[in-house]
């Protein structure tokens, strides 16, 4: 999914009017239905017979999407409320037509036309979900009057119901990803069209949360000729990538993985990654681990093949494990080497090993990648491809510079690691990075910060890991396995709570994610 600038968007839109003969009340109503279906999916972890929706419009078109939005949930038989910031006579358009559609539907309309009635209401009984469309993407500057009261009087009920943003959230600059004022803090970001450049730059990343792209009906060759530097990971993307499986399959169609990691100092990383890659539609997973932990991750994990292998000193892998196996690394498609691992001279051994002599699919992730810090070369001529999994603090330890270097900006961290390693890189955390040579980089904005807790990255790297041997390639395996990883996360966030949620959660929902790009 491409990303563009909010002039390339206007432009977009007026070509789709003018040119195609699209009316602009059309492309609101499927804006409108854009945000009901994703209100309805969070509405229905509430368990409700007739969840409640409460509903926050400004004067212009985000107020129309709201309109439309409201009418329909009404129809779904919802309890709707909106709230106008400013007053009906202010309405003018598309807007105003979709405005009294929604009358009609007998959608009660309160009318707040200043900042300090914003002020003074009392909270309102929470509701299953809170959506915010009163300023869109042309506004420039801070919100002022009602829309500033209305901003702050959503935020406060952030903290009982999540919150879905229209377009772009209140306050947030479409183009810059800064806010100019008091800004909307969404969970949900539904936006129209294409994503918008600002709702994936770095400062954008506290106030967005999960984005969700509609298709209002743009030709796609209107976009085509625009030039695109990033792009959106986005499930319509994804949905190509997973057909239909053959009814004469079986467990060698889908590829083999092994695994290896695990230590006295470490047993439950390799544990969560081999869960994640028995859940990522590969046919066969082995896992090597050292002696002592055979038993743990065995019955952990009985989908896997686990393998006791010779253990270092220090409790980890030994240099040598490989032995077991006649033809070494040769009798495995795809290796993820790191979780649980310690940067010890045999974890340097095992992975230098595979650089220089295996000719597969390779992944590192954790002390696998740590033991590399300074020989980014050594990546670089690699017989393998290669795919690397850091997070901030390994990207700085690879590149020989500190954290916030890395976080200060991400996007040119992770093509830094590109241009030095040749591999495909994904960047972990909030706002995941993939990127590899040749291709412009894709941001993930699926997840929660629940999910910032100990074993969510060995999760994800077992799940690309899993999902490269099942046939992907790599920038596709990484791809999917970034916005998978962070749906499960949303899913069992929604299910229960962002508090409790723990990496065990994220493999035990990864199916769920997977129905939200494919019914197979």
């Amino acid at each position: 999914m491409r990303i563009v600038t909010t002039a390339e968007m206007r432009e977009l839109d007026r070509r789709t009017i003018e040119e195609q003969g699209t009316p602009g009340d059309v492309l609101m109503d499927r804006a409108g239905q854009g945000v009901a279906d994703v209100v309805a999916y969070l509405a229905g972890f509430a368990g409700r017979s007739r969840p409640t929706v409460h509903l926050y419009a400004g004067r212009g078109n985000n107020g129309g999407d709201v309109f439309a939005a409201a009418r329909i949930l009404a129809e779904e038989e919802m309890e709707v409320e909106v709230w106008l910031a400013g007053s009906r006579g202010d309405v003018r358009g598309d807007a105003l037509l979709h405005m009294s559609k929604m009358k009609d539907a007998g959608v009660p309309l309160v009318e707040v036309p200043t900042q300090d009635e914003w002020a003074t209401l009392s909270p309102q009984v929470a509701a299953d979900v809170v959506v915010d469309g009163i300023l869109g993407t042309g506004v420039k500057g801070p919100a002022r009057g009602p829309a500033a009261g209305a901003i702050q009087y959503v935020n406060s009920l952030a903290a009982r119901s999540p919150v879905v943003a229209i377009d772009i959230p209140s306050g947030l600059n479409a183009d810059t990803g800064e806010p100019m004022g008091d800004t909307v803090v969404a969970d949900v970001t539904v936006t129209m069209g294409y994503a918008k450049r600002g709702l994936v730059a770095q400062p954008a990343v506290e106030y967005v949360g999960r984005v969700h792209v509609v298709d209002i009906g743009i030709p796609p060759d209107f976009a085509a000729r625009l030039p695109c530097d990033r792009e959106l990971i986005t499930a319509e993307d994804l949905r190509s990538l997973f057909g239909p499986r053959k009814r004469m399959s079986h467990k060698g169609s889908y590829g083999r993985l092994l695994i290896v990691g695990g230590s006295t100092l470490y047993p439950g990383a390799v544990t969560l990654a081999a869960r994640a890659a028995v859940r990522s539609g590969v046919g066969l997973v082995t896992v090597a681990v050292p002696r002592t932990l055979f038993s743990a991750v065995a019955g952990a994990v009985p989908e896997a093949m686990v393998q006791p292998v010779r253990e270092s000193p220090a409790g980890g892998v030994a240099a040598d494990f490989d032995e077991h196996w006649a033809n070494g690394f040769d009798d495995f498609g795809t290796i993820l080497m790191g979780p649980g691992m310690m940067a010890t001279d045999d974890t340097r051994a095992i992975v230098g090993d595979a650089l220089g002599r295996y000719t597969g699919n390779l992944v590192l992730d954790a002390d696998a990648l740590n033991v590399m810090a300074g020989s980014a070369e050594k990546i670089a001529g690699a017989g393998a491809q290669v795919v690397l999994t850091p997070h901030p603090g390994e990207m700085g330890r690879l590149l020989g510079r500190d954290t916030r270097a890395v976080q200060t900006d991400r996007w040119q961290a992770v093509q830094d690691a590109v241009g030095m390693t040749g591999a495909t890189v994904v960047l972990k955390g909030s706002g995941t990075i993939v990127a590899r040579p040749d291709h412009p980089p894709r941001i993930n904005l699926t997840g929660n910060p629940g999910m910032a807790c100990g074993g969510m990255g060995d999760v994800l790297a077992g799940l690309i890991a899993g999902l490269w041997a099942s046939g992907l390639g790599p920038l596709d395996a990484a791809s999917a396995g970034a916005y998978l990883h962070g749906a499960a996360g949303d899913h069992a966030a929604w299910s229960t709570s962002q508090a409790g949620l723990s990496a065990s959660d994220v493999a035990r929902d990864l199916p769920m994610a997977f129905r939200e790009i494919t019914l197979r």
